[in-house]
């Protein structure tokens, strides 16, 4: 292990006596889904606080489009989406999570219908996608392909009407604060207030997921791993980070963001062809182009090389246009900025990092190994997903565990005292260099490793040299203490980075999302296992 990512605890200098005090029941570090339904779970004569890094709808929940994965159709069942959920993730998953998720799953499917969500109908009933790996169409969506975005807005507007409940917007969760092995709160930061101690009774960490580690990907620029670091350095435990699932789809032209292209587009009929036309998916497997993710990612990296091209394409010319323009009316607009037409160009894609099963460790309530401390969401790691997620099941996770988090931080709040005790936690000040940082070029040569060496397909060799550049950087940039959430993101996405290749190096085999060319078959004799990563003692 790097003693430069063990020996760093807090990011910045404070003390009790340089920094405003606030004090609250219940901490949300996130909004998206998984932070707001927390709050919502929470006994409404308890306070809560919700920190949010940008504004309130500014979220990966919000981009997501494909849907919630929910058995509400009489011929599908539970036992049929559990067994999808299992095969996907490559006989990792926690079979006692994926019942519980899935059991749970139309209940809050119900809350959230009676909350106001407005999922698409087929006449009086719920419309209902397929996407790869699922067995039947169970997939629940919202104005066709902006699911994320009507979720946000559901859970939002019943967290704006509870006056129990306060969202800090633009508000940077720098480290959690912990004293005798126990979480207390947060030390955040924003431009009006500067650095705040939030102490509390109870923390819930929902910050999302990482991909902005990587060069290409579909998660918004938010997305650094901010609450994996915090919970790194806080001592909690992080487990099967190597797991990085590679959405297949993504729009790919140069000089623009990486929009996702959603799964659903394939559930619907959409072909994948090379550059020659050719429909290559049933080369690889006869599923085709609804095979699980890491499969499809796979096969169009390898397609990609043996055409020798940027990308493949998405082929929907056999598609009624209307049927089309109604169902995916996201994805047409995103197309059209582009001169393309989605009902009459071939759409040029190619895999983008898109989720990480990994996270911090909570059992089947959510809590963390960290006592005081929750977590839901992309940050966690429930064991629901194993080594590659279904499609659509991380919204169905985030809403579970995000009610189950609030439920559960909310009954072991209560019994503490309600007087409050800021503790005497304090981090010195060191002497910085005095020349600057290009914290961007650091930033875009670290993604740019990370994709090369880390990405779909990984070998020792090339993890080994990422390892060794990333320990390079972090001495003289983790030991720094910056003043801006800049600096704070990229030491983060250095430590994330750093987390998952340790993950990687460790993992000697192919398993899920997670194929090394040099270990290419599942070993079920040395592998069938987690690979939980702590400070202080390795993985």
């Amino acid at each position: 292990m790097s003693t430069v990512f063990e020996s760093i605890r807090y990011l910045v200098p404070f003390g009790p006596k340089e920094v405003p005090h606030f004090f609250t029941d219940v901490l949300i570090i996130g909004g998206g889904l998984a932070g707001f339904r927390a709050a919502l779970a929470v006994d409404p004569n308890m306070s809560v606080v919700v920190i949010t890094k940008a504004d309130r709808w500014e979220s990966n929940t919000a981009y997501a489009q494909g849907g919630l994965a929910v058995v509400v159709d009489p011929e599908d069942c539970v036992q049929n989406h559990i067994a999808d959920t299992c095969e996907a993730g490559s006989k990792l998953c926690d079979e006692k999570v994926v019942e519980k998720v899935i059991r749970a799953g139309p209940e809050e499917l119900k809350r959230l219908l009676a909350w106001g969500a407005q999922f698409d109908r087929d006449g009086s009933k719920l419309a209902l996608g397929l996407e790869g790996g699922h067995s039947r169409p169970r997939i629940v969506h919202a104005r066709g392909d902006a699911t994320g975005r009507e979720l946000v807005r559901t859970v939002l507007s019943q967290v704006e009407a509870a006056p129990n409940i306060a969202i800090w917007e633009h508000t940077f969760a720098i480290d959690l604060l912990t004293a005798d092995g126990e979480c207390r709160g947060a030390l955040v930061w924003n431009e009006e207030h500067g650095k705040t101690l939030i102490w509390a009774k109870q923390t819930i960490l929902a910050s999302g997921g990482a991909g902005q580690v990587y060069r290409e990907s579909t998660n918004p620029e938010i997305a650094t791993g901010d609450g994996l670091a915090m919970a790194w350095r806080a001592g909690a435990e992080l487990q099967d980070l190597e797991f990085v699932q590679f959405h297949p789809t993504v729009l790919y032209i140069a000089g623009s963001a990486r929009h996702l292209i959603t799964e659903a587009i394939r559930g619907e009929g959409g072909y994948l062809v090379d550059r020659d036309g050719h429909r290559f998916m049933f080369d690889y497997d006869p599923r085709g182009e609804l095979a699980p993710r890491d499969i499809v990612t796979r096969a169009i990296v390898a397609q990609m090389a043996k055409t020798r091209h940027p990308n493949v394409y998405l082929d929907l010319r056999h598609l009624d246009p209307d049927f089309v323009r109604t169902r995916f009316p996201g994805m047409v607009t995103i197309c059209a900025e582009f001169n393309l037409d989605l009902t009459r160009d071939q759409i040029p894609v190619r895999p983008g990092a898109h989720y990480f099963m990994g996270g911090v460790r909570i059992d089947i309530e959510g809590r963390t190994s960290l006592p005081r401390l929750w977590a839901a969401g992309e940050v966690a790691c429930s064991g629901m997903h194993g080594a590659n997620r279904l499609a659509s099941n991380s919204l169905l996770e985030a809403v579970c565990f995000g009610a189950w988090a609030g439920e559960g931080a909310s009954r072991c709040a209560q019994p503490l005292e309600d007087h409050y005790k800021a503790l005497p936690l304090s981090n010195s000040r060191t002497v910085t260099p005095e020349d600057k940082l290009d914290l961007l070029d650091i930033s875009n040569s670290l993604k740019a490793l990370m994709w090369r060496n880390v990405g779909v397909i990984r070998e020792e060799a090339g993890l080994a040299e990422a390892k060794k550049q990333i320990e390079y950087w972090a001495q003289y940039v983790l030991t720094r203490q910056f003043r801006t959430p800049a600096g704070w993101e990229l030491q983060n996405r250095l430590t994330v980075a750093w987390l998952v290749i340790q993950g990687a190096l460790a993992r000697r085999e192919s398993r899920g999302a997670h194929f090394r060319r040099d270990f290419p078959f599942a070993d079920d004799e040395h592998f069938l296992r987690h690979i939980i990563l702590k400070r202080g003692e390795g993985a």
